[in-house]
């Protein structure tokens, strides 16, 4: 791999865009970062003309790209077409994410993504199954005959990925005792999604190790007076993680900043939410034989429900920043190091640190993406 020297830009770290500084990449990952840095003879100089080096963008809950949908076909090719398709948008890394089938098909989407990983598919860190342990009173767009009890079982399949990382979304007020905690245990992520939990229900889930929530607002208890509900836990939480959908239509732009204010930087972590309509040219797919209507950053049934969105990370930065007037060095950790977090993965990527992965986007002025790197190659 080529070793290079990133030199006179600006470079995004922590909640701060400093400048003055040289970041050297070496074998796929950041080698020394700081000012005054001496540059190895053999070292390319790439001169960034003053633009911003950013991590690579890291998007926990992506359901499809670039024509493709993973429930459609649970294979290492459709992981790779999303893969290519987000990271045109500056997406280094992903979680495949699998909306509520049949078990067969779970287990499909998990080997899918073992596969991929043991293959070398760029970007893919592990799995999001967002059901199907969910409540049917706030499916949104699944599937309900598809929903299943958490058993035993279920509990082993949903826990047997071998490489890379397992998000896992369920309504708690639906998991037997004890569940949760188990599949933590093993290893998994667990957030809270689709579901109709009390506030005392989700205090009680967090007991067992859940660790944040999917979309908030979106498909979940609300808040209100005499009952906070899962946005009022969510956003009452002093450590957890909320996924948020930028798009200007899922979440009111009030509650995106209330969002972000309330759990910071660092705990909001954006989504794309993506359906196959995003890295393509097509304006519709299907999805359980129902057509899927793209307009504008926004997917919809034909009845008017929300079903995902036509929303890349990039959009989503710009969403944040013209809808609540956060900085960009604030919304771009809301892009990288947030969900490098919320899923462990903080050291191998979402930040300009070294000994992390080398995957950036540059980024004009105006934030405008100009170039993408991952694994320290160009794009």
């Amino acid at each position: 791999m080529t070793s290079i020297a990133f030199l006179n830009g600006s470079f995004a770290l922590g909640e701060q865009i400093v400048s003055g500084q040289t970041l050297l990449v070496s074998r796929g990952t950041i080698e020394a970062i700081g000012p005054d840095l001496a540059i190895p003879a053999h070292y390319d100089r790439y001169d960034l003309s003053g633009d911003i080096l950013s991590p690579g963008f890291v998007d926990i809950q992506v359901n499809g790209g670039g024509g493709a949908l993973f429930n459609d076909a649970p294979t290492v090719e459709t992981i790779a077409t999303i893969a290519k398709a987000h990271a045109k948008f500056g997406t280094t890394s992903l979680l495949p994410t699998l909306i509520s089938d049949d078990l067969d098909k779970v287990a499909q989407a998990i080997a899918a993504v073992d596969a991929a990983i043991e293959a070398g598919v760029p970007g893919i860190l592990g799995i999001h199954l967002e059901g199907p342990f969910l409540n049917a009173s706030r499916k949104g767009v699944h599937d309900a005959s598809k929903f299943k009890v958490l058993d035993p079982n279920a509990i082993g399949l949903l826990t047997s990925l071998k490489r890379g990382k397992t998000l896992i979304t369920l309504a708690p007020e639906t998991a037997p005792p004890g569940a949760i905690a188990e599949l933590v245990r093993r290893g998994a992520v667990v957030f809270a999604g689709h579901t109709e939990a009390s506030y005392e229900q989700i205090i009680a889930a967090e007991a067992e190790g859940l660790r944040g929530f999917t979309h908030i607002f979106n498909a979940m208890s609300q808040l209100s007076s005499r009952a906070p509900g899962v946005v009022g836990a969510a956003l009452s939480s002093p450590s957890s993680f909320s996924g948020l959908i930028a798009d200007g239509v899922h979440v009111h732009a009030a509650n995106l900043a209330l969002v972000a204010r309330l759990l910071g930087p660092q705990r909001t972590v954006l989504v794309s939410d993506a359906m196959p309509t995003l890295g393509s040219d097509q304006d519709w797919f299907e999805l359980k034989g129902e057509k899927i209507f793209a307009r504008g950053l926004t997917c919809y049934t034909p009845d008017g429900v929300l079903a995902g969105s036509n929303l890349s990370m990039h959009d989503a930065l710009g969403v944040m920043m013209q809808q609540t007037g956060i900085q960009l060095a604030e919304v771009l950790q809301m892009a990288s190091h947030a969900p490098a977090l919320a899923m462990g993965l903080e050291v191998q990527v979402g930040q300009l640190a070294v000994g992390a992965q080398a995957d950036f986007v540059q980024l004009d002025a105006q934030a405008n993406l100009v170039k993408v790197w991952q694994n320290g190659r160009q794009l």
